[in-house]
């Protein structure tokens, strides 16, 4: 997959908000989630350097949210 870092960056910095909605009731925090999304930020989105867990948060939650508004 490759990852649009601007969408993923507005993510992270301006939308928030939707991924605490969607970590509600799960058992994760939301600064987990957004530390996955800013590690990828950090590493020019190179999914294949997250862990096993990282890679399974950044699936179950920022991967959905990136596609509800794809540019």
């Amino acid at each position: 997959m490759e990852l649009d870092l601007g969408q993923l960056r507005n993510l992270i910095n301006k939308r928030r908000d939707e991924i605490e909605k969607s970590v509600e009731g799960t058992g994760y925090l939301p600064r987990t989630v957004i530390g996955v999304g800013t590690f990828l930020l950090d590493n020019e989105g190179n999914l294949d350097l997250l862990s096993a867990r990282q890679l399974a948060t950044f699936e179950k939650f920022l991967k959905p949210l990136l596609e509800q508004h794809p540019r």
